[in-house]
């Protein structure tokens, strides 16, 4: 038996948008709109691409935490990378239902989204296995990166990198084009 089948907190419920349990709090995520989606579809690709044979990429897919003597949390990325050597071969629970962070978390804001929730989250996954947290920020047209190096925020013309993952690259401009 799993562990997270012992944590009554995991029970939830499978409803759209999806729900998310933050240090025993429960949050349903907003409906994604327009705009949210448009990126989520953009950034979905752009990490696919690079991840090729690296990994799994998913959007809207949810990880289990237990972080030690702090309440459990359940996120749920809009779109998530996770390395192949992390994840369980086979269809397994451990698969299906990942107890870890993802090795990168995208968040794209939406407009009621609280920023000291935000915070919490990136928190989360930086302590619970992430390397890297992506958060991308319609209104103002920005691309966030996270790491344990630092918090940087890139704007256009900028090409959004982080010393996690030299390689995987976010050009700003482009990520926004065409988006209003």
């Amino acid at each position: 038996m799993l562990l997270l089948e012992r944590v009554p907190e995991f029970r939830i419920p499978e409803v759209k948008p999806a729900i998310e349990l933050v240090r025993g709090k429960r949050f349903q995520k907003m409906s994604p709109r327009t705009r949210h989606s448009l990126l989520q579809g953009r950034l979905l690709i752009a990490l696919a691409m690079w991840a090729k044979d690296r990994g799994d990429v998913g959007p809207e897919w949810r990880f289990y935490l237990l972080p030690p003597s702090e309440k459990p949390s359940s996120l749920v990325p809009d779109v998530a990378y996770v390395s192949h050597g992390r994840l369980a071969p086979d269809e397994s629970d451990e698969r299906e239902r990942p107890q870890f962070a993802p090795d990168i978390a995208v968040e794209v804001l939406s407009p009621s989204d609280r920023l000291s929730l935000l915070e919490t989250k990136i928190e989360l996954y930086l302590g619970n296995g992430s390397t890297l947290v992506v958060v991308v920020d319609p209104t103002r047209r920005t691309v966030r990166m996270v790491d344990a190096g630092g918090d940087r925020t890139f704007a256009a013309p900028a090409v959004a990198r982080s010393d996690a993952f030299p390689d995987f690259d976010i050009d700003v401009t482009a990520l926004f084009e065409g988006i209003v």
